[in-house]
């Protein structure tokens, strides 16, 4: 009894236009964009200052209590976090 081989080539498919359109477009929407770094000044020159991720553990009532706060103020809880680690840690 001989065995019989059968060789497929499977097509590999080719992203649409649209999809393609979409991921070379340049967005403005701010939901979309990249996360701002904070500029500083250096002897009278603008210089872009990289952001570094700082990750903390508290507990679940806090972060509760947090998400609340800025849910009613409509802001938003790094931005509040932010700004009180500058007040706390000023330059």
């Amino acid at each position: 009894m001989s065995k019989k081989t059968v060789t497929m080539k499977m097509p590999i498919p080719k992203p649409t236009t649209a999809a393609d359109a979409w991921v070379g477009e340049s967005t403005t929407d701010v939901s979309e964009a990249p996360k701002s770094s904070k500029v500083v000044a250096l002897r009278g020159e603008a210089e872009t200052e990289p952001n570094k991720r700082l990750t903390i553990d508290i507990t679940e009532s806090l972060h509760k209590r947090i998400k609340a706060q800025c849910a009613m103020r409509g802001t938003k809880m790094a931005d509040v976090i932010r700004e009180l680690l500058e007040k706390e840690f000023a330059a």
